[in-house]
Protein backbone atom coordinates (compact mmCIF):
# COMPACT_ATOMS: atom_id res chain seq x y z
CA UNK A 1 0.00 0.00 0.00
CA UNK A 2 1.51 3.31 -1.04
CA UNK A 3 2.28 5.98 2.08
CA UNK A 4 2.13 9.18 1.39
CA UNK A 5 4.60 11.97 2.60
CA UNK A 6 3.60 14.20 5.82
CA UNK A 7 3.52 17.50 3.00
CA UNK A 8 0.62 15.63 0.91
CA UNK A 9 -3.42 15.68 1.40
CA UNK A 10 -4.09 11.71 2.19
CA UNK A 11 -7.45 12.11 1.10
CA UNK A 12 -6.65 13.48 -2.23
CA UNK A 13 -2.78 12.54 -2.96
CA UNK A 14 -1.88 15.82 -3.04
CA UNK A 15 1.29 18.15 -2.85
CA UNK A 16 0.15 21.58 -1.08
CA UNK A 17 0.85 23.47 -4.26
CA UNK A 18 -0.68 21.33 -6.62
CA UNK A 19 -3.37 21.64 -4.24
CA UNK A 20 -3.68 25.22 -4.44
CA UNK A 21 -3.97 25.34 -8.05
CA UNK A 22 -6.65 23.25 -8.60
CA UNK A 23 -8.36 24.88 -5.52
CA UNK A 24 -8.27 28.42 -7.44
CA UNK A 25 -9.91 26.40 -10.80
CA UNK A 26 -12.79 25.12 -8.19
CA UNK A 27 -12.87 28.34 -7.12
CA UNK A 28 -13.10 30.05 -10.32
CA UNK A 29 -15.66 27.23 -11.46
CA UNK A 30 -17.83 27.72 -8.00
CA UNK A 31 -18.13 31.85 -8.85
CA UNK A 32 -19.89 30.73 -12.05
CA UNK A 33 -23.63 31.01 -11.91
CA UNK A 34 -24.97 28.76 -9.90
CA UNK A 35 -26.56 26.20 -12.96
CA UNK A 36 -25.64 23.36 -14.34
CA UNK A 37 -23.28 24.67 -16.59
CA UNK A 38 -20.48 23.88 -13.77
CA UNK A 39 -18.68 20.96 -13.11
CA UNK A 40 -19.22 22.08 -10.00
CA UNK A 41 -23.21 21.04 -9.79
CA UNK A 42 -22.60 17.94 -12.25
CA UNK A 43 -22.08 14.35 -11.39
CA UNK A 44 -18.87 14.96 -12.49
CA UNK A 45 -18.03 16.65 -9.25
CA UNK A 46 -17.11 13.87 -7.11
CA UNK A 47 -15.92 15.14 -4.34
CA UNK A 48 -18.30 15.08 -0.91
CA UNK A 49 -20.24 18.10 -1.96
CA UNK A 50 -21.01 17.07 -5.48
CA UNK A 51 -24.92 16.42 -6.14
CA UNK A 52 -24.34 12.58 -7.29
CA UNK A 53 -24.81 9.42 -5.24
CA UNK A 54 -21.41 8.81 -6.06
CA UNK A 55 -18.71 10.77 -4.26
CA UNK A 56 -15.44 11.28 -1.81
CA UNK A 57 -15.76 11.15 1.40
CA UNK A 58 -14.32 14.19 1.41
CA UNK A 59 -12.39 17.22 -0.29
CA UNK A 60 -13.19 20.03 -2.09
CA UNK A 61 -11.34 19.59 -5.42
CA UNK A 62 -14.25 18.81 -8.22
CA UNK A 63 -11.32 19.15 -10.65
CA UNK A 64 -8.73 17.03 -9.32
CA UNK A 65 -10.73 13.77 -10.89
CA UNK A 66 -9.81 14.34 -14.34
CA UNK A 67 -6.64 17.26 -14.46
CA UNK A 68 -4.19 18.55 -12.88
CA UNK A 69 -1.83 21.21 -13.35
CA UNK A 70 1.68 19.52 -12.66
CA UNK A 71 2.94 15.63 -13.71
CA UNK A 72 0.43 14.89 -15.79
CA UNK A 73 -0.15 11.31 -17.09
CA UNK A 74 -1.46 13.17 -20.63
CA UNK A 75 -0.30 16.50 -21.58
CA UNK A 76 -3.72 18.13 -23.03
CA UNK A 77 -5.49 18.16 -21.18
CA UNK A 78 -3.46 17.77 -18.41
CA UNK A 79 -4.89 14.45 -17.39
CA UNK A 80 -4.73 12.93 -14.06
CA UNK A 81 -6.99 9.65 -13.71
CA UNK A 82 -5.30 6.73 -13.95
CA UNK A 83 -6.03 4.94 -17.72
CA UNK A 84 -7.58 1.45 -18.03
CA UNK A 85 -5.73 -0.86 -19.19
CA UNK A 86 -8.57 -2.86 -20.79
CA UNK A 87 -6.62 -3.24 -24.73
CA UNK A 88 -9.85 -5.36 -26.28
CA UNK A 89 -13.07 -3.59 -25.68
CA UNK A 90 -15.62 -4.96 -27.71
CA UNK A 91 -16.21 -2.12 -30.51
CA UNK A 92 -19.82 -1.35 -32.77
CA UNK A 93 -20.29 -3.00 -36.03
CA UNK A 94 -23.07 -3.33 -38.07
CA UNK A 95 -23.66 -4.66 -41.72
CA UNK A 96 -23.97 -0.92 -42.62
CA UNK A 97 -20.69 -0.41 -41.54
CA UNK A 98 -19.00 -2.70 -43.59
CA UNK A 99 -20.60 -1.85 -46.21
CA UNK A 100 -18.71 1.37 -45.88
CA UNK A 101 -15.65 -0.12 -45.42
CA UNK A 102 -15.58 0.89 -41.64
CA UNK A 103 -14.01 -0.84 -39.15
CA UNK A 104 -14.56 0.64 -35.56
CA UNK A 105 -11.06 0.63 -34.09
CA UNK A 106 -10.43 0.27 -30.50
CA UNK A 107 -11.12 3.73 -28.62
CA UNK A 108 -8.19 5.75 -28.35
CA UNK A 109 -7.96 9.64 -28.02
CA UNK A 110 -10.05 11.69 -25.37
CA UNK A 111 -12.60 8.20 -25.80
CA UNK A 112 -10.03 6.38 -23.68
CA UNK A 113 -9.84 9.22 -20.88
CA UNK A 114 -13.49 8.82 -20.58
CA UNK A 115 -13.45 5.10 -20.52
CA UNK A 116 -10.86 5.57 -17.82
CA UNK A 117 -13.84 6.12 -15.27
CA UNK A 118 -16.74 4.57 -17.78
CA UNK A 119 -15.31 0.94 -18.31
CA UNK A 120 -15.53 0.22 -15.28
CA UNK A 121 -12.19 -0.97 -14.73
CA UNK A 122 -10.03 1.98 -12.97
CA UNK A 123 -10.47 3.14 -9.58
CA UNK A 124 -12.69 6.38 -9.33
CA UNK A 125 -10.03 7.74 -7.40
CA UNK A 126 -6.92 6.44 -8.61
CA UNK A 127 -5.27 9.85 -9.73
CA UNK A 128 -2.10 9.96 -11.15
CA UNK A 129 0.60 8.37 -8.12
CA UNK A 130 -2.05 8.85 -5.57
CA UNK A 131 -4.95 6.78 -4.86
CA UNK A 132 -7.70 8.06 -3.14
CA UNK A 133 -9.57 5.68 -1.09
CA UNK A 134 -12.27 7.22 0.45
CA UNK A 135 -15.35 7.05 -1.71
CA UNK A 136 -18.11 7.10 0.42
CA UNK A 137 -20.45 4.12 0.95
CA UNK A 138 -17.41 1.31 -0.46
CA UNK A 139 -17.47 2.59 -3.86
CA UNK A 140 -14.16 1.62 -5.82
CA UNK A 141 -14.76 1.39 -9.73
CA UNK A 142 -18.09 2.72 -11.30
CA UNK A 143 -20.94 0.56 -9.83
CA UNK A 144 -22.36 -2.51 -12.05
CA UNK A 145 -24.99 -1.71 -13.19
CA UNK A 146 -24.98 1.60 -13.12
CA UNK A 147 -26.33 3.38 -16.26
CA UNK A 148 -22.97 5.17 -16.60
CA UNK A 149 -20.91 1.73 -16.59
CA UNK A 150 -20.37 1.36 -19.78
CA UNK A 151 -18.02 -1.93 -19.87
CA UNK A 152 -15.52 -3.27 -21.98
CA UNK A 153 -18.44 -4.42 -23.93
CA UNK A 154 -19.26 -1.29 -26.60
CA UNK A 155 -20.68 -3.17 -29.12
CA UNK A 156 -24.28 -1.83 -28.24
CA UNK A 157 -23.53 2.02 -27.98
CA UNK A 158 -22.55 4.73 -30.68
CA UNK A 159 -19.54 3.77 -32.35
CA UNK A 160 -16.30 5.99 -31.62
CA UNK A 161 -13.47 6.70 -32.55
CA UNK A 162 -13.48 6.36 -36.20
CA UNK A 163 -12.58 8.79 -38.70
CA UNK A 164 -15.38 10.52 -39.72
CA UNK A 165 -14.50 13.34 -42.58
CA UNK A 166 -15.94 13.94 -45.97
CA UNK A 167 -14.80 11.07 -47.23
CA UNK A 168 -16.41 9.24 -45.37
CA UNK A 169 -19.58 11.34 -46.06
CA UNK A 170 -19.19 11.27 -49.87
CA UNK A 171 -19.69 7.41 -49.59
CA UNK A 172 -22.66 7.14 -46.75
CA UNK A 173 -25.56 10.53 -48.20
CA UNK A 174 -26.92 9.52 -44.51
CA UNK A 175 -24.67 11.48 -42.93
CA UNK A 176 -23.35 15.04 -43.13
CA UNK A 177 -20.45 16.33 -44.33
CA UNK A 178 -18.54 17.12 -41.20
CA UNK A 179 -17.02 20.27 -43.14
CA UNK A 180 -20.60 22.15 -43.08
CA UNK A 181 -22.35 20.96 -39.65
CA UNK A 182 -24.33 22.91 -38.50
CA UNK A 183 -22.31 23.96 -35.21
CA UNK A 184 -19.13 24.34 -34.27
CA UNK A 185 -20.18 22.43 -30.81
CA UNK A 186 -20.38 19.02 -32.50
CA UNK A 187 -16.73 18.59 -33.69
CA UNK A 188 -13.90 15.77 -34.02
CA UNK A 189 -10.55 15.63 -32.07
CA UNK A 190 -7.38 16.94 -34.49
CA UNK A 191 -6.98 13.71 -36.68
CA UNK A 192 -10.47 13.90 -37.70
CA UNK A 193 -12.18 11.54 -35.48
CA UNK A 194 -15.03 11.00 -33.86
CA UNK A 195 -14.85 10.66 -29.85
CA UNK A 196 -17.10 10.82 -26.98
CA UNK A 197 -16.27 14.74 -27.03
CA UNK A 198 -18.38 15.25 -29.98
CA UNK A 199 -21.50 14.81 -28.48
CA UNK A 200 -20.46 15.04 -24.46
CA UNK A 201 -18.97 18.23 -22.98
CA UNK A 202 -17.90 16.75 -19.53
CA UNK A 203 -17.26 20.24 -18.15
CA UNK A 204 -20.93 21.76 -19.00
CA UNK A 205 -24.42 19.85 -17.97
CA UNK A 206 -27.09 22.35 -18.77
CA UNK A 207 -28.57 19.60 -21.49
CA UNK A 208 -28.53 16.44 -19.44
CA UNK A 209 -25.78 13.43 -20.10
CA UNK A 210 -23.57 16.33 -20.80
CA UNK A 211 -24.70 16.50 -24.33
CA UNK A 212 -23.06 19.50 -26.32
CA UNK A 213 -26.40 20.92 -27.13
CA UNK A 214 -30.26 21.02 -26.85
CA UNK A 215 -31.10 17.76 -28.11
CA UNK A 216 -34.79 18.29 -28.19
CA UNK A 217 -36.51 17.08 -31.34
CA UNK A 218 -33.10 15.39 -31.87
CA UNK A 219 -31.14 18.65 -32.74
CA UNK A 220 -27.92 17.31 -31.86
CA UNK A 221 -28.92 13.75 -33.48
CA UNK A 222 -29.29 16.05 -37.41
CA UNK A 223 -26.09 17.98 -36.61
CA UNK A 224 -24.73 14.69 -38.03
CA UNK A 225 -27.51 12.37 -39.03
CA UNK A 226 -29.36 12.89 -42.66
CA UNK A 227 -32.19 10.26 -42.29
CA UNK A 228 -34.03 11.43 -45.54
CA UNK A 229 -37.34 12.55 -44.95
CA UNK A 230 -37.23 13.09 -41.44
CA UNK A 231 -38.43 16.89 -41.21
CA UNK A 232 -41.68 16.17 -42.34
CA UNK A 233 -42.53 12.51 -41.34
CA UNK A 234 -45.53 11.52 -39.09
CA UNK A 235 -42.68 10.83 -35.95
CA UNK A 236 -41.07 14.19 -36.20
CA UNK A 237 -44.13 16.35 -36.03
CA UNK A 238 -46.31 13.78 -33.60
CA UNK A 239 -47.33 15.90 -30.59
CA UNK A 240 -48.49 12.44 -29.38
CA UNK A 241 -47.07 11.06 -25.76
CA UNK A 242 -45.20 8.37 -25.38
CA UNK A 243 -46.36 5.66 -23.39
CA UNK A 244 -45.28 6.05 -19.39
CA UNK A 245 -43.54 2.67 -20.00
CA UNK A 246 -41.81 3.82 -22.52
CA UNK A 247 -40.63 7.37 -21.14
CA UNK A 248 -39.58 5.34 -18.05
CA UNK A 249 -37.18 3.28 -20.05
CA UNK A 250 -35.96 6.35 -22.23
CA UNK A 251 -35.51 7.82 -18.22
CA UNK A 252 -33.66 4.77 -17.66
CA UNK A 253 -30.71 5.09 -20.51
CA UNK A 254 -30.05 8.68 -19.51
CA UNK A 255 -26.59 8.80 -18.29
CA UNK A 256 -27.21 12.07 -15.82
CA UNK A 257 -30.46 12.72 -14.14
CA UNK A 258 -28.89 14.90 -10.89
CA UNK A 259 -28.69 18.10 -12.57
CA UNK A 260 -29.90 21.52 -10.84
CA UNK A 261 -31.42 23.26 -13.62
CA UNK A 262 -31.33 20.64 -16.67
CA UNK A 263 -33.82 21.82 -19.45
CA UNK A 264 -37.56 19.76 -18.94
CA UNK A 265 -39.47 18.63 -22.07
CA UNK A 266 -42.12 16.96 -22.67
CA UNK A 267 -42.29 12.79 -23.50
CA UNK A 268 -44.03 13.71 -27.01
CA UNK A 269 -42.64 11.68 -30.23
CA UNK A 270 -41.63 14.99 -32.05
CA UNK A 271 -39.21 16.16 -28.96
CA UNK A 272 -37.74 13.01 -27.91
CA UNK A 273 -37.39 11.92 -31.59
CA UNK A 274 -34.62 9.79 -32.47
CA UNK A 275 -34.77 8.81 -28.65
CA UNK A 276 -38.10 7.80 -29.28
CA UNK A 277 -36.76 4.12 -30.57
CA UNK A 278 -33.40 4.99 -30.70
CA UNK A 279 -30.27 5.25 -27.64
CA UNK A 280 -26.66 5.86 -27.96
CA UNK A 281 -25.67 3.81 -24.95
CA UNK A 282 -26.50 0.28 -23.80
CA UNK A 283 -29.18 -0.66 -27.18
CA UNK A 284 -31.13 -3.62 -27.09
CA UNK A 285 -31.06 -4.03 -30.98
CA UNK A 286 -27.28 -3.45 -31.56
CA UNK A 287 -26.60 -3.04 -34.64
CA UNK A 288 -29.75 -0.40 -34.81
CA UNK A 289 -29.41 0.87 -31.78
CA UNK A 290 -32.74 0.77 -31.01
CA UNK A 291 -34.04 0.41 -27.18
CA UNK A 292 -35.13 -3.41 -27.28
CA UNK A 293 -34.08 -6.02 -28.03
CA UNK A 294 -36.32 -7.35 -29.70
CA UNK A 295 -36.73 -5.32 -32.69
CA UNK A 296 -40.31 -5.20 -33.50
CA UNK A 297 -41.17 -4.26 -29.92
CA UNK A 298 -39.30 -0.91 -30.69
CA UNK A 299 -41.98 0.14 -33.01
CA UNK A 300 -44.94 -2.36 -30.73
CA UNK A 301 -44.41 0.02 -28.04
CA UNK A 302 -46.17 3.24 -28.87
CA UNK A 303 -48.28 0.85 -31.65
CA UNK A 304 -50.61 -0.91 -28.96
CA UNK A 305 -53.78 1.05 -29.16
CA UNK A 306 -53.10 3.19 -26.49
CA UNK A 307 -52.86 7.13 -26.23
CA UNK A 308 -49.84 7.29 -29.13
CA UNK A 309 -50.76 5.76 -31.85
CA UNK A 310 -54.60 4.66 -31.14
CA UNK A 311 -54.68 1.91 -33.91
CA UNK A 312 -53.57 -1.20 -32.62
CA UNK A 313 -51.34 -2.58 -34.67
CA UNK A 314 -49.88 -5.18 -31.94
CA UNK A 315 -52.95 -7.11 -31.49
CA UNK A 316 -53.58 -8.04 -35.58
CA UNK A 317 -49.84 -9.32 -34.97
CA UNK A 318 -51.38 -12.14 -32.29
CA UNK A 319 -54.10 -13.98 -35.21
CA UNK A 320 -54.24 -17.04 -36.90
CA UNK A 321 -52.66 -15.17 -40.21
CA UNK A 322 -49.81 -12.77 -39.90
CA UNK A 323 -46.83 -10.95 -41.23
CA UNK A 324 -44.60 -13.07 -39.15
CA UNK A 325 -42.37 -10.00 -37.82
CA UNK A 326 -40.58 -12.51 -34.90
CA UNK A 327 -39.30 -15.03 -37.31
CA UNK A 328 -35.88 -14.54 -38.02
CA UNK A 329 -36.01 -10.67 -36.79
CA UNK A 330 -32.39 -10.52 -36.10
CA UNK A 331 -31.92 -11.74 -39.72
CA UNK A 332 -33.09 -8.05 -40.96
CA UNK A 333 -30.36 -5.63 -41.98
CA UNK A 334 -30.62 -1.89 -44.13
CA UNK A 335 -27.96 -3.00 -46.70
CA UNK A 336 -29.33 -6.45 -47.70
CA UNK A 337 -30.66 -7.91 -50.61
CA UNK A 338 -34.07 -6.68 -50.72
CA UNK A 339 -35.43 -9.11 -52.69
CA UNK A 340 -33.21 -12.12 -51.75
CA UNK A 341 -31.30 -11.45 -48.32
CA UNK A 342 -29.77 -14.06 -47.28
CA UNK A 343 -32.16 -15.55 -44.48
CA UNK A 344 -36.04 -14.74 -45.55
CA UNK A 345 -37.56 -12.68 -43.14
CA UNK A 346 -40.50 -9.91 -42.71
CA UNK A 347 -39.67 -6.55 -39.88
CA UNK A 348 -41.81 -3.28 -39.54
CA UNK A 349 -38.98 -1.53 -41.63
CA UNK A 350 -39.19 -3.57 -44.61
CA UNK A 351 -42.71 -1.83 -45.35
CA UNK A 352 -42.21 1.17 -43.31
CA UNK A 353 -39.51 3.80 -43.03
CA UNK A 354 -39.92 5.23 -39.86
CA UNK A 355 -37.77 8.12 -41.02
CA UNK A 356 -40.06 9.01 -43.78
CA UNK A 357 -43.92 7.70 -43.32
CA UNK A 358 -46.48 9.76 -43.40
CA UNK A 359 -50.25 10.00 -42.69
CA UNK A 360 -51.17 11.79 -46.24
CA UNK A 361 -53.55 9.59 -48.21
CA UNK A 362 -53.45 8.62 -51.87
CA UNK A 363 -55.35 6.97 -54.89
CA UNK A 364 -54.42 3.66 -56.18
CA UNK A 365 -51.94 2.49 -57.17
CA UNK A 366 -49.75 5.35 -55.52
CA UNK A 367 -48.58 4.20 -52.42
CA UNK A 368 -50.21 5.97 -49.52
CA UNK A 369 -48.09 7.80 -46.27
CA UNK A 370 -46.89 5.25 -44.40
CA UNK A 371 -45.66 3.52 -46.88
CA UNK A 372 -43.25 6.37 -48.09
CA UNK A 373 -39.53 5.61 -48.24
CA UNK A 374 -39.35 1.76 -48.46
CA UNK A 375 -37.55 -0.42 -51.59
CA UNK A 376 -39.58 -2.31 -53.57
CA UNK A 377 -39.91 -3.73 -57.18
CA UNK A 378 -41.29 -2.64 -59.99
CA UNK A 379 -43.87 -3.89 -62.24
CA UNK A 380 -40.88 -4.97 -64.84
CA UNK A 381 -38.83 -6.54 -62.13
CA UNK A 382 -36.04 -4.07 -60.99
CA UNK A 383 -35.58 -3.05 -57.76
CA UNK A 384 -36.97 0.61 -57.18
CA UNK A 385 -36.20 2.98 -54.09
CA UNK A 386 -38.50 4.33 -53.00
CA UNK A 387 -41.17 2.72 -54.10
CA UNK A 388 -43.94 4.46 -56.10
CA UNK A 389 -46.82 2.28 -55.99
CA UNK A 390 -48.53 -0.10 -53.18
CA UNK A 391 -47.91 -3.33 -55.41
CA UNK A 392 -43.80 -2.57 -55.58
CA UNK A 393 -43.97 -3.03 -51.94
CA UNK A 394 -45.47 -6.30 -52.23
CA UNK A 395 -43.91 -7.32 -55.39
CA UNK A 396 -40.21 -6.77 -52.57
CA UNK A 397 -41.24 -10.46 -51.36
CA UNK A 398 -44.20 -11.66 -53.18
CA UNK A 399 -42.63 -11.76 -56.52
CA UNK A 400 -39.21 -12.82 -57.81
CA UNK A 401 -38.46 -14.08 -53.81
CA UNK A 402 -36.69 -17.52 -54.59
CA UNK A 403 -38.73 -18.16 -50.92
CA UNK A 404 -41.57 -16.78 -51.73
CA UNK A 405 -43.41 -19.66 -50.54
CA UNK A 406 -46.50 -22.22 -51.84
CA UNK A 407 -49.85 -21.42 -53.22
CA UNK A 408 -52.68 -21.24 -50.96
CA UNK A 409 -55.04 -23.34 -53.82
CA UNK A 410 -53.59 -25.84 -55.87
CA UNK A 411 -53.72 -24.84 -59.72
CA UNK A 412 -53.94 -25.95 -63.11
CA UNK A 413 -51.36 -23.21 -64.40
CA UNK A 414 -48.77 -22.92 -61.25
CA UNK A 415 -47.82 -18.87 -60.51
CA UNK A 416 -46.42 -17.98 -57.34
CA UNK A 417 -44.82 -15.17 -58.50
CA UNK A 418 -47.61 -12.25 -57.92
CA UNK A 419 -45.58 -9.61 -60.31
CA UNK A 420 -46.00 -11.89 -62.98
CA UNK A 421 -49.51 -13.06 -61.98
CA UNK A 422 -50.38 -9.06 -61.77
CA UNK A 423 -48.69 -8.65 -65.47
CA UNK A 424 -50.85 -6.76 -68.00
CA UNK A 425 -49.96 -8.57 -70.94
CA UNK A 426 -51.88 -11.72 -69.48
CA UNK A 427 -55.37 -12.86 -70.40
CA UNK A 428 -56.86 -11.67 -67.54
CA UNK A 429 -55.76 -9.79 -63.97
CA UNK A 430 -57.31 -7.90 -61.12
CA UNK A 431 -56.57 -4.53 -62.04
CA UNK A 432 -53.86 -4.16 -59.45
CA UNK A 433 -51.15 -2.34 -62.09
CA UNK A 434 -53.92 -1.06 -64.47
CA UNK A 435 -57.90 -1.28 -65.52
CA UNK A 436 -58.86 -4.54 -66.27
CA UNK A 437 -59.71 -5.96 -69.98
CA UNK A 438 -63.12 -6.60 -69.28
CA UNK A 439 -64.49 -2.85 -69.98
CA UNK A 440 -68.15 -4.02 -70.61
CA UNK A 441 -68.42 -7.13 -69.19
CA UNK A 442 -68.53 -7.10 -65.20
CA UNK A 443 -72.33 -5.99 -64.88
CA UNK A 444 -71.93 -7.18 -60.70
CA UNK A 445 -69.77 -4.51 -59.78
CA UNK A 446 -70.64 -2.55 -56.98
CA UNK A 447 -70.16 0.85 -56.61
CA UNK A 448 -67.81 2.92 -56.96
CA UNK A 449 -66.27 -0.20 -58.49
CA UNK A 450 -66.19 0.36 -62.18
CA UNK A 451 -64.19 -1.58 -65.31
CA UNK A 452 -61.90 1.62 -65.11
CA UNK A 453 -61.05 1.28 -61.39
CA UNK A 454 -57.48 0.53 -60.24
CA UNK A 455 -57.18 -1.40 -56.80
CA UNK A 456 -54.88 -2.09 -53.80
CA UNK A 457 -53.55 -5.01 -52.63
CA UNK A 458 -54.68 -4.16 -49.49
CA UNK A 459 -58.48 -3.91 -50.92
CA UNK A 460 -58.11 -8.01 -50.16
CA UNK A 461 -55.22 -8.63 -47.80
CA UNK A 462 -56.08 -6.32 -44.61
CA UNK A 463 -56.80 -6.54 -40.80
CA UNK A 464 -60.53 -7.75 -40.58
CA UNK A 465 -60.71 -5.21 -38.57
CA UNK A 466 -60.23 -2.70 -40.58
CA UNK A 467 -62.10 0.86 -41.06
CA UNK A 468 -62.69 -0.85 -44.46
CA UNK A 469 -64.11 -3.98 -42.73
CA UNK A 470 -66.35 -1.85 -40.92
CA UNK A 471 -63.92 -1.63 -37.33
CA UNK A 472 -61.68 0.47 -35.34
CA UNK A 473 -58.83 -1.39 -36.23
CA UNK A 474 -55.78 -0.22 -38.15
CA UNK A 475 -55.27 -0.52 -42.21
CA UNK A 476 -52.99 -2.82 -43.72
CA UNK A 477 -51.52 -6.85 -43.96
CA UNK A 478 -50.52 -7.00 -40.47
CA UNK A 479 -52.70 -9.65 -39.51
CA UNK A 480 -56.14 -11.05 -39.85
CA UNK A 481 -58.45 -14.05 -38.74
CA UNK A 482 -58.96 -14.57 -42.18
CA UNK A 483 -56.12 -16.64 -44.48
CA UNK A 484 -54.10 -15.53 -46.21
CA UNK A 485 -54.22 -12.39 -44.15
CA UNK A 486 -57.77 -11.59 -45.73
CA UNK A 487 -60.04 -8.23 -45.12
CA UNK A 488 -62.92 -10.61 -45.27
CA UNK A 489 -63.87 -14.45 -44.68
CA UNK A 490 -63.04 -16.17 -48.35
CA UNK A 491 -63.71 -20.23 -47.88
CA UNK A 492 -61.17 -21.65 -50.14
CA UNK A 493 -63.01 -25.29 -50.10
CA UNK A 494 -65.57 -27.23 -51.85
CA UNK A 495 -68.52 -28.50 -50.45
CA UNK A 496 -69.31 -25.42 -48.56
CA UNK A 497 -72.62 -23.73 -47.80
CA UNK A 498 -73.04 -20.71 -49.77
CA UNK A 499 -73.79 -17.48 -47.94
CA UNK A 500 -72.62 -14.11 -47.98
CA UNK A 501 -70.47 -15.06 -44.86
CA UNK A 502 -68.49 -17.36 -46.94
CA UNK A 503 -67.60 -15.62 -49.65
CA UNK A 504 -67.41 -11.79 -48.22
CA UNK A 505 -64.42 -11.00 -49.59
CA UNK A 506 -65.99 -11.44 -53.28
CA UNK A 507 -69.08 -9.84 -52.62
CA UNK A 508 -67.51 -6.89 -51.04
CA UNK A 509 -66.91 -5.89 -54.83
CA UNK A 510 -69.19 -8.21 -56.56
CA UNK A 511 -72.61 -7.70 -56.20
CA UNK A 512 -73.88 -11.23 -54.41
CA UNK A 513 -77.36 -10.57 -55.95
CA UNK A 514 -76.15 -10.06 -59.75
CA UNK A 515 -73.43 -13.19 -59.71
CA UNK A 516 -76.48 -15.61 -58.58
CA UNK A 517 -78.57 -14.33 -60.45
CA UNK A 518 -76.67 -15.66 -63.38
CA UNK A 519 -75.60 -12.23 -64.64
CA UNK A 520 -72.56 -12.98 -66.17
CA UNK A 521 -72.29 -16.36 -66.31
CA UNK A 522 -75.64 -18.59 -66.48
CA UNK A 523 -74.23 -21.58 -64.01
CA UNK A 524 -73.30 -19.21 -61.24
CA UNK A 525 -75.75 -19.94 -59.15
CA UNK A 526 -75.64 -23.64 -60.18
CA UNK A 527 -72.06 -24.23 -59.21
CA UNK A 528 -72.04 -21.89 -56.14
CA UNK A 529 -75.20 -22.25 -54.38
CA UNK A 530 -76.03 -26.01 -55.56
CA UNK A 531 -72.97 -27.99 -56.54
CA UNK A 532 -71.35 -26.31 -53.35
CA UNK A 533 -68.49 -24.80 -55.67
CA UNK A 534 -65.84 -22.61 -54.12
CA UNK A 535 -65.11 -19.06 -55.63
CA UNK A 536 -61.45 -20.14 -56.08
CA UNK A 537 -61.97 -23.30 -57.33
CA UNK A 538 -62.51 -21.97 -60.65
CA UNK A 539 -61.26 -18.37 -60.04
CA UNK A 540 -57.12 -17.53 -59.51
CA UNK A 541 -57.88 -14.24 -58.27
CA UNK A 542 -54.15 -12.76 -58.92
CA UNK A 543 -54.03 -12.69 -62.75
CA UNK A 544 -53.92 -15.81 -64.99
CA UNK A 545 -51.19 -15.71 -68.07
CA UNK A 546 -52.94 -17.64 -70.21
CA UNK A 547 -56.70 -18.24 -69.16
CA UNK A 548 -59.98 -15.44 -69.71
CA UNK A 549 -61.83 -14.23 -66.95
CA UNK A 550 -59.44 -15.20 -64.07
CA UNK A 551 -59.80 -18.98 -64.63
CA UNK A 552 -57.44 -21.30 -63.42
CA UNK A 553 -58.78 -24.62 -62.17
CA UNK A 554 -58.00 -25.95 -58.26
CA UNK A 555 -56.75 -29.33 -59.36
CA UNK A 556 -58.13 -30.74 -55.70
CA UNK A 557 -61.54 -30.78 -57.15
CA UNK A 558 -61.11 -30.62 -60.95
CA UNK A 559 -59.49 -33.38 -62.95
CA UNK A 560 -59.12 -33.49 -67.04
CA UNK A 561 -62.63 -34.19 -69.02
CA UNK A 562 -63.15 -37.53 -71.27
CA UNK A 563 -61.65 -35.72 -73.82
CA UNK A 564 -58.36 -35.52 -72.57
CA UNK A 565 -58.26 -31.96 -71.61
CA UNK A 566 -59.24 -29.35 -68.80
CA UNK A 567 -59.50 -25.85 -70.00
CA UNK A 568 -61.50 -22.84 -70.54
CA UNK A 569 -62.08 -21.07 -73.72
CA UNK A 570 -63.51 -17.64 -74.09
CA UNK A 571 -66.33 -17.42 -76.90
CA UNK A 572 -66.71 -13.84 -76.04
CA UNK A 573 -68.65 -11.90 -73.59
CA UNK A 574 -70.44 -14.17 -71.36
CA UNK A 575 -70.00 -17.30 -73.54
CA UNK A 576 -67.26 -20.19 -73.58
CA UNK A 577 -66.26 -23.73 -73.46
CA UNK A 578 -65.31 -26.14 -70.91
CA UNK A 579 -63.43 -29.26 -71.07
CA UNK A 580 -62.92 -30.69 -67.59
CA UNK A 581 -64.49 -33.11 -65.01
CA UNK A 582 -65.90 -31.22 -61.53
CA UNK A 583 -67.99 -32.98 -59.03
CA UNK A 584 -68.15 -36.34 -60.49
CA UNK A 585 -69.60 -34.48 -63.73
CA UNK A 586 -67.97 -35.00 -67.29
CA UNK A 587 -67.88 -31.75 -69.07
CA UNK A 588 -66.22 -32.35 -72.72
CA UNK A 589 -66.29 -29.13 -74.94
CA UNK A 590 -69.42 -27.70 -73.01
CA UNK A 591 -70.65 -24.93 -75.17
CA UNK A 592 -72.60 -21.79 -73.20
CA UNK A 593 -73.82 -18.58 -73.22
CA UNK A 594 -75.32 -15.66 -70.59
CA UNK A 595 -78.65 -17.99 -71.35
CA UNK A 596 -78.11 -21.33 -70.62
CA UNK A 597 -76.09 -24.49 -72.11
CA UNK A 598 -75.87 -24.29 -76.22
CA UNK A 599 -76.30 -27.44 -77.87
Amino acid sequence: MKTFPSNRLVSGGLRPLRKAVVLALAGMLAALPAHAASVINSVHNLTASGPGTIKSAGGKDACVFCHTSHHATIATPLWNHSLSTVSNYVVYASARMMSLSITIPQPNGSSRLCLSCHDGTVALGSLGGYTVTNMQNGVTTMPAGNINNLGTDLSADHPISFVYDSALASRDAAIIDPAHLSTKLVRTDSQSRLQCTACHDPHNDQYGSFLVMDNTGSALCLVCHNPGSWGTSAHAVSSAVVPAALASAISAKVTSRVVSSKKVVANTVATLGCASCHVSHKAGTKQHLLMNAVLEQNCLDCHNGGTTASKNVAADFQKVSIHPITLNSEAHSSVEDPVNPSERHVVCADCHNPHAAKKAAAVAPNVGGPLTGVTGVAAAGGVIKPALREYEVCFRCHADSVARGPATVSRQYIQTNTRLQFATGNQSFHPVESAGKNVSGVPSLIAPWTTASVTYCTDCHNSDQSPAAGGSGPNGPHGSIYRPILERNLVLTDNEAESGAAYALCYKCHSRTSLLGNQSFSFHRQHVVNDQTACTTCHDSHGVANGAHLINFNTTYVTPSSNGRMEYLSTGTYSGVCSLTCHGKDHAAVRYNRFGKLP
